[in-house]
């Protein structure tokens, strides 16, 4: 839960963006399988690309086990490549990729990016933005599970040693390899004060 203009907003949907594919290591499939259980267990509804293939499938399926909510949002053209889930609760067609992701992040709560490959990064960093320029204040976590983001994380730090990232955007991300842990942060997650970085880099302009 967070506290945003004295609304109280409860971190009820949950986006989780990962990979159309399972990984070469099993381990992926099994923190996806734990990642399910407890958005299941907590009652959450799982928003997601819709997919009945890769890691999606298992969160999606797990979701669906326990009688949870699971909503699904694909473009026309891959939905003609008969790789949507059809037994998902609910699935939302839209026209292109990027209709997808900005309908999966005006109606989700919260977000958390699996290992997945250039769609799952990309949804992840219009999430960051989005949450740099306070458009929105919504909390996303890295589920680093078998470390797959820490080379993303040393990236980072070193863009922040350099000077073309703040320190303060990047504790606004939630990182982690538990998904129990993700989970209860993104429920009492406040987002960071951003301090004042737009007048900073006026500053080193000058």
């Amino acid at each position: 839960m967070i506290i945003l203009h004295n609304i109280f907003i409860i971190m009820k949907k949950i986006c989780v963006f990962c990979g159309s594919s399972m990984g070469n290591d099993y381990c992926y499939q099994e923190a996806a399988a734990a990642l399910g259980k407890v958005l299941a267990d907590n009652g959450h509804i799982l928003y997601y690309g819709g997919g009945d293939v890769g890691l999606m499938k298992i969160i999606a399926d797990y979701m669906l086990k326990s009688n949870n909510t699971v909503i699904g949002v694909m473009p026309k053209l891959i939905l003609n490549m008969e790789i949507g889930h059809s037994g998902i609760t609910k699935m939302i067609e839209v026209n292109s990729m990027s209709e997808r992701k900005n309908l999966l992040i005006e109606e989700s709560d919260a977000f958390i990016a699996m290992p997945g490959g250039f769609g799952t990064l990309d949804e992840l960093f219009e999430v960051v933005v989005l949450n740099q320029l306070r458009i929105i204040d919504k909390p996303v976590a890295l589920y680093n599970v078998n470390g797959y983001y820490n080379h993303l994380i040393e990236f980072i730090d070193h863009a922040i040693h350099e000077g073309f990232i703040r320190q303060e955007h990047k504790n606004n991300i939630i990182i982690s390899d538990n998904p129990k842990t993700i989970v209860d942060s993104l429920n009492n997650f406040k987002p960071i004060e951003i301090g004042g970085w737009i007048k900073d880099i006026k500053e080193e302009s000058k």
